[in-house]
């Protein structure tokens, strides 16, 4: 552990970190998806591993040119897994090819789950929520807030993932994968998300009816008026399961469902059934 601790420097494990934070969508593409940006950071510090040895060198490369994709924030630990198990393997340790090249693709696919549970799913919406309340005159204060208030979550939290990848090492598969917890946790942050995505459609998603039954110039029935009393918020609800039976059932894009909704929204204006 001493021999690893002194190859990783500080500065070699901060290098490390921003080349990943910084390249982990570079060269983006599905035959390698996010193994580039494992290159480049090994890349960069070939030499502080292997000096002047082009044949470890290359091999340390190949270990990491194979797919690798994962969410990027959450899953910044397995990088860090990666370079502690390469550093032990640099050091003299007994850690084979294939272990570190296993323990990347077994881990990938959890930390994917819980990385997209928790921030395109939780805690997003939730910053975007109350961003878009802020600027609802327009101001620039929601975008401020959104961008100075995800960087100070993210930040302390990847650097301390990473360094705690680095420090766990190969050990790390063992203590994730050896319960349940990870299923637990991707499943409650799955239930909040929904719940946070569900309250938002209802705050701020609008849906006028604009049908109305007129006799000698009174108005006897204002068809928005009538369900909102009834149900507030129906024809929302209605278009948001619409829009999950289309995409989840139907498995069409989020670009049809936006042209169908455009071209909903101009029959409907122009017929006076929806309004603004």
């Amino acid at each position: 552990m001493s021999e690893k601790k002194e190859i990783l420097s500080k500065k070699i494990i901060r290098k490390c970190y921003f080349n990943w934070m910084l390249f982990n969508l570079s060269l983006y593409q599905p035959e390698t998806m996010q193994a580039p940006a494992l290159v480049k950071m090994f890349g960069d510090i070939r030499e502080d591993l292997y000096p002047n040895n082009f044949e470890k060198q290359k091999e340390l490369m190949e270990r990491h040119l194979p797919f690798f994709n994962t969410e990027p924030f959450i899953g910044c630990l397995i990088p860090g897994i990666a370079l502690g198990m390469e550093a032990e393997k640099a050091s003299g340790g007994d850690v084979p090819d294939m272990l570190i090249t296993s323990i990347k693709s077994a881990l990938m696919g959890p930390f994917a789950g819980v990385g997209d549970a928790l921030l395109p799913g939780t805690i997003i919406p939730i910053l975007l929520a109350i961003g878009c309340g802020l600027s609802a005159d327009g101001a620039i204060t929601g975008a401020v807030f959104y961008a100075v208030v995800f960087l100070a979550i993210m930040l302390p939290l990847t650097w301390y993932l990473w360094n705690l990848g680095v420090n766990l090492g190969a050990k790390a598969a063992e203590l994730i994968l050896g319960n349940d917890l990870k299923d637990d946790l991707i499943n409650a942050l799955n239930i909040v998300g929904l719940m946070v995505v569900g309250c938002i459609a209802c705050s701020y998603a609008k849906l006028n009816l604009a049908w109305q039954y007129v006799k000698d110039g009174v108005v006897l029935v204002d068809l928005n008026a009538l369900i909102n009393g009834i149900w507030p918020k129906l024809p929302v609800f209605l278009a948001a399961m619409g829009t999950y039976y289309l995409m989840a059932k139907k498995n069409w894009t989020t670009g049809k469902v936006i042209l169908l909704y455009l071209v909903i929204a101009i029959i409907g204006y122009f017929t006076g059934v929806l309004g603004v």
